[in-house]
């Protein structure tokens, strides 16, 4: 009994604290010498430690003149440091934007104005920050993680001197995440409302004193920032980061620190599938209690052969950092209806419509909208593109599905993807996810090629499997294979093999790419 009080007592704390961004501190508090981020490396962090540098950077940034709504950029790997500014944030009540360390210095420079960065923290490793930075005359606070950058403070050298105690008057932060840009540049996501999770979800997702997230993907990305970094904090879990992907790595990560939970995208899970049989069997998995994945289409295929391994752990979700209706399905359901991400939510509708604004019947595919979440969303500074994707008080992600008789969404793809040929609407997603099947296909990206008297005539790029070598033979083979499961106007009509398919780090196959060097010096219409 006095442990269901306990308990009792300190879920009540969270949620209140959480209110003022300092609901980490309570964990702080309850559980100081627990790991609460171990980098690649290796280095470990206690809750404690963690905490005590939150508090530090909140004080720094409020020393610089930073006041609450202003903006902090973060531009870093995964490490414990990124974790420290992000509650620092949280609790000074300022507004941050973490940054794709992998782009350019000019597109880092063109985030960090336009989302008028008053400080910036920056890792050494990334080369661009220092010219990036030196475009963006509203930062007065530059600091460097893990090294030098000229003209940036030391990290650990600009906290060493400031008070690390819990700070007196916390006033909860915000975010905002920035669109991948590709249809131009990035846009950034503003919601006036900061976004509290409420303990009783970790619970359902069955967190625990135990339990362990892993976070694979960059942490700057708005899927693994939410459910491995903001989920680890806010179920006061221990954080385990990996750098980069290596598949065996990573099998023996979630071996050696007995992992219970993390965010994988599709492409993860072909390439842990890839694995020989004899690495996949090495490792003892049975720690994992809950797969999360999204962000990017799973072929069903896939999907099946993951819950084969892990069992029936994995839950998907559908959405957008706009918000809105937020679709998940467990392993059970998805078994009933494979292919689905969820059936359409009570709380917030969804809804499907066509070029004419009607909405679709049944098994009919169009453009998804969904209802504005409370307080809705704008794109920072952009009120054309922000009224360009509303109807109503539906707004959409430029994605395309349809909803099946029983209400379960399936996606066939984007609408800038779509095919259009001799009239006629095709998702490439779709054929996509039979090419996978097929015992050669590592990864596979349909996409529209020029075609004089249909505009555009289907065409498949496939890599191959190790093992495997591109011939003629072979890609007759895999287009036959194709019509005995798709309908004849689907099939692709040619096919290239590539060495390698470009994916953003969401993990999401980037078609615009693919498909540029078919359509070079035509205009292609949609």
């Amino acid at each position: 009994m006095d442990a269901v009080k306990e308990r009792v007592g300190l879920t009540e704390a969270l949620e209140a604290a959480a209110l003022s961004g300092m609901g980490f501190a309570v964990w702080a508090g309850h559980q100081p010498d627990k790991a609460c981020v171990i980098d690649p490396d290796g280095r470990t962090r206690t809750y404690a430690e963690v905490n005590r540098n939150a508090n530090r950077l909140a004080r720094l940034f409020r020393q610089a003149g930073l006041k609450p709504r202003d903006a902090v950029a973060l531009v870093s790997s995964n490490r414990a440091e990124f974790v420290e500014v992000l509650l620092a944030t949280q609790r000074a009540g300022l507004r941050i934007t973490p940054v794709n360390w992998h782009l350019t210095a000019d597109e880092i420079g063109y985030i960090l104005n336009d989302c008028e960065a008053k400080a910036v923290v920056c890792d050494a490793r990334v080369a661009a920050c220092g010219p990036a930075v030196a475009q963006a005359p509203g930062v007065v606070l530059k600091v460097a993680v893990g090294g030098e950058i000229a003209g940036f403070r030391d990290y650990d050298a600009a906290l060493a001197a400031v008070d690390g105690h819990d700070i007196e008057d916390p006033v909860l932060g915000n975010q905002m995440l920035y669109t991948s840009g590709t249809t131009g540049r990035p846009k950034g996501v503003f919601r006036e409302s900061p976004v509290i999770v409420p303990q009783a979800m970790y619970a359902m997702r069955g967190y625990d004193a135990a339990s362990v997230q892993l976070c694979a993907g960059p942490a700057y990305h708005a899927a693994p920032l939410a459910f491995d970094v903001r989920t680890a904090l806010g179920a006061g879990a221990t954080l385990v980061f990996l750098d980069k992907w290596d598949s065996e790595h990573t099998l023996r990560t979630i071996q050696d620190r007995r992992v219970t939970h993390m965010h994988l995208v599709p492409i993860m899970f072909q390439r842990l599938l890839a694995l020989p049989a004899e690495i996949k069997a090495k490792y003892d998995l049975s720690s994992v209690k809950y797969i999360v994945h999204g962000a990017a289409p799973c072929p069903p295929e896939v999907k099946l052969a993951m819950i084969e391994w892990f069992g029936p752990v994995l839950s998907e979700y559908y959405a957008g950092s706009e918000g809105g209706a937020g679709f998940v399905i467990d392993s059970h359901e998805w078994l009933k209806k494979p292919g689905s991400v969820g059936k359409r939510p009570a709380l917030l509708g969804s809804k499907i419509l066509d070029e004419a604004g009607e909405e679709c019947p049944p098994n009919v595919p169009g453009r998804i909208y969904h209802q504005l979440p409370p307080g809705g969303f704008t794109y920072y500074k952009d009120t054309a593109k922000t009224e360009k994707s509303r109807v109503g008080d539906y707004f959409t992600l430029g994605d395309m599905g349809y909803f099946d008789e029983d209400g379960y969404l399936f996606l066939t793809g984007r609408d800038a993807e779509t095919i259009i040929s001799g009239g006629v609407n095709i998702y490439p997603q779709e054929i996509d996810n039979e090419l996978i099947k097929h015992e050669a296909v590592a990864d596979s990206a349909t996409v529209g090629v020029p075609h004089d008297e249909w505009g555009e005539q289907v065409k498949a790029v496939v890599l191959l499997k190790p093992g495997y070598a591109p011939s003629d033979l072979l890609a007759q083979e895999i287009l036959a294979f194709a019509r005995d499961s798709l309908p004849a106007f689907k099939v692709p009509r040619s096919l290239d093999f590539v060495a390698e398919l470009p994916r953003s780090e969401a993990g999401k196959i980037q078609r615009n790419k693919v498909r540029a060097p078919y359509w070079e010096g035509r205009a292609r219409q949609i």
